[in-house]
């Protein structure tokens, strides 16, 4: 496969965890180091930026009511936005994706994410909720027109046991082979395309047309 090596490329890692510390953000933890180290096989350096879902639950509520987005979540939306690609991480709760995590795509506008690549994983304390990442998680992101990885990662409590455990390496066990090939399915498609355009400075203008005709700035 050619590469567009050189350019360092940026990975926004959306978190929907609750709690701190979370398996969530542990799992989407463990998925970044196996993407940037993959990135780094194949010449691509990169750089990541975190999303923490549970910092802007209020600030999603809001802008559901307002549609309005604050400073911070603005900022949020953004990073996901103008990244190379997402890795995206949710918590299941009823054989489905957390309410938080639905939120945030919710408020992205529908063509925000068409065509980047996104590596999506997710959390539960029982192997039974698994199978949501192909019927809910899947589904949202093809909506959404991104390129999902093959490879989804789900993690059950006992996929922590043993080797699994954080701070251990875990070299070789179930979770640790899913995390490293869909790291590397994530690397390739990352690779292979050139890197994410910067953000149109003319998309949103905070100067009126009026004033860009008389040649006014901001």
């Amino acid at each position: 496969m050619s590469t567009q090596g050189g350019s360092t490329r940026t990975i926004a890692v959306v978190s929907a965890g609750l709690s701190t510390p979370s398996s969530t953000r542990l799992l989407a933890d463990r998925l970044t180091a196996a993407t940037v180290t993959a990135l780094g096989d194949r010449g691509v350096p990169a750089t990541v930026e975190v999303v923490e879902l549970r910092a802007h639950a209020r600030d999603l509520a809001d802008d559901l009511l307002t549609g309005f987005a604050n400073e911070p979540l603005r900022a949020a939306v953004d990073t996901v936005v103008g990244a190379d690609a997402v890795i995206a991480v949710t918590p299941i709760f009823s054989a489905s994706y957390s309410g938080l995590f639905k939120t945030f795509f919710d408020v992205l506008d529908t063509d925000a994410l068409v065509g980047t690549p996104v590596l999506m994983g997710a959390t539960a304390g029982t192997a039974r909720h698994s199978l949501a990442l192909e019927h809910a998680l899947r589904p949202l992101f093809a909506y959404l027109r991104a390129t999902v990885v093959p490879t989804a990662v789900f993690a059950a409590s006992e996929d922590w046991a043993g080797g699994d455990r954080a701070g251990a390496d875990g070299a070789g066990s179930p979770l640790a082979d899913r995390v490293t090939r869909a790291a590397g399915e994530l690397a390739d498609l990352v690779a292979g395309r050139p890197p994410a355009a910067p953000a149109d400075p003319f998309a949103d203008p905070t100067t009126s047309f009026e004033d860009l005709l008389r040649g006014g700035g901001t």
